[in-house]
């Protein structure tokens, strides 16, 4: 193998590459980066077992041939090297990489050829033009109230589910405690996707989210993989090979909860409506948070009046807080707790003004939704009302 490429057209590719392999621990194969010189390109090419990742860079290739390096190192190296022309050469006879640039040289021992296994092809006859800024974006929206528990199988995942007689797409997350539901519509991903859907585990979507550009991508599906993919031109270059990056991902095959059985609360008669501007509650709610204890960590919600609503936390140690804020009020409801921090997360999340909240009860599904915010709905959960008396020294005695 030996060519010669340009550093800053590879960087990119090399730190997506790394990002997914092992620092330090793991087997010596999964911690080894390929580099593959074809026909007017260098593929690099990675994988933690899981995960992969392929990259196609235009060079002038004189020889061709695979070799793999450690993979952290030789990121490394080429990251810290000024920007210009790097010669690659496999030097079979004393197995090692050689590394020039200028009156730079570095070698790098290769690993062995047999660790290397064929990479997943991207299925070309199935692709699907997409918005990767849309795909962060519902990431975004979704990712958070995702289980971090990997036991917890499908509730670990995000889930994709299509609903055909709209063309739409549902996109979940759920932990037990928080939901978020983002729809969207798409004729072709709504057809490339099988009737009950597709699970990505969380920790894949976090790889896909840091993977992931404002440039369009390609999406596919195999049998049992997710794949995106970049194509990019260089304009100025139009003979050159074309800059392509794939990234592909395992799904996952659990039965994901019926979410519909909750959400269809929302519109049962006697629920009551809370309208309140968002960036004022969470002000306010980052306030009340001082006052929460490891024993109490929620925010109590008291409806004074159609107007007036009163923010209230208290803890024996902490002290007491409380706050009135204006609002838009409906239904009998008279108070509801919620975990502050929770609450903050998911106002957070959304760029509506204003939030209306549907309130099932003290103790039942409250979903949240804003009119800037289309298609999206999130359901919290409240925490049960305990009743305390806090008592000082001077009750006691």
């Amino acid at each position: 193998m030996q060519l010669t490429v340009f550093r800053n057209d590879i960087i990119d590719g090399l730190q997506k590459s790394s990002g997914i392999i092992p620092a330090k621990t793991g087997a010596a194969f999964l911690r080894t980066i390929w580099l593959e010189a074809v026909a007017g390109s260098l593929r690099i090419l990675s994988t933690d077992s899981s995960l992969e990742f392929t990259g196609q860079y235009a060079a002038k290739v004189v020889k061709e041939g695979l070799c793999g390096v450690q993979g952290k190192s030789f990121f490394e190296l080429v990251r810290k090297l000024p920007p210009g022309e790097i010669s690659l050469t496999l030097d079979e006879a004393s197995g090692n990489l050689l590394i020039k640039q200028g009156s730079r040289r570095y070698k790098l021992p290769v690993s062995d050829r047999n660790w290397f296994q064929p990479f997943s092809a991207f299925p070309d006859e199935a692709g699907v033009t997409w918005s990767g800024d849309f795909l962060q974006e519902i990431i975004e929206r979704v990712a958070y109230c995702i289980s971090d528990e990997d036991t917890m199988e499908a509730m670990a995942c995000m889930y994709f589910r299509p609903v055909p007689e709209e063309a739409r797409i549902e996109v979940c997350g759920l932990n037990g405690h928080q939901f978020s539901l983002v729809g969207f519509l798409n004729d072709d991903i709504s057809a490339m996707l099988p009737p009950e859907g597709i699970l990505i585990q969380k920790k894949y979507v976090a790889e896909l989210k840091r993977w992931l550009t404002a440039e369009e991508i390609e999406l596919a599906m195999g049998q049992k993989r997710l794949f995106f993919r970049t194509v990019k031109r260089d304009e100025s270059a139009p003979e050159a090979a074309p800059k392509i990056e794939t990234f592909s991902l395992p799904l996952s095959f659990y039965q994901y909860p019926d979410y519909n059985a909750f959400v269809s609360k929302l519109a049962t008669d006697g629920v009551s409506s809370l309208t309140i501007d968002r960036l004022e509650c969470i002000e306010a709610l980052e306030r009340v948070a001082i006052f929460n204890t490891d024993n109490n960590r929620c925010a109590y919600f008291l409806f004074d009046g159609p107007g007036e609503l009163s923010l209230k936390s208290q803890g024996q140690e902490a002290g007491e807080a409380t706050e009135t804020l204006e609002c838009a009020f409906t239904g009998s409801l008279d108070k509801v707790a919620f975990p502050t921090k929770d609450l903050t997360d998911i106002l957070g999340h959304f760029e509506s003004p204003k939030v209306t909240m549907t309130l099932t009860g003290a103790e039942g599904p409250c979903g949240i939704v804003g009119e800037a915010d289309k298609q999206c709905l999130v359901i919290i959960m409240p925490m049960k009302i305990v009743e305390e008396t806090y008592y000082s020294e001077e009750d006691i005695a």
